[in-house]
């Protein structure tokens, strides 16, 4: 798969959205380790460790937003970045 500009990223809560928007890179922990996503990322699901989660947001240099997540997962596919977590929280 061609590599575009950038991801289109969700992290949703149990009871509300939490962030969305573009991003060029989501660093984030999981169960098997540390996993960074950049558009053009093989489809994959993994299960969310407890941890912060950073999105950078378009371009690679831009600002970040950092969000406290645990218990959920995290799913791409087509250059789309779904976090699902039952507790999530901005941190910034």
């Amino acid at each position: 798969m061609a590599a575009t500009s950038a991801l289109t990223v969700s992290v949703v809560a149990a009871d509300k959205e939490v962030w969305s928007g573009q991003a060029s890179i989501v660093i984030a922990k999981t169960t098997e380790g540390e996993i960074g996503i950049l558009p053009g990322h093989e489809p994959m699901l993994a299960l969310l460790a407890q941890g912060e989660i950073e999105v950078r947001i378009t371009p690679l240099d831009g600002p970040k937003v950092s969000v406290s997540a645990d218990n959920g997962f995290l799913s791409v596919e087509n250059n789309n970045v779904a976090i699902v977590a039952a507790l999530a929280e901005l941190v910034s």
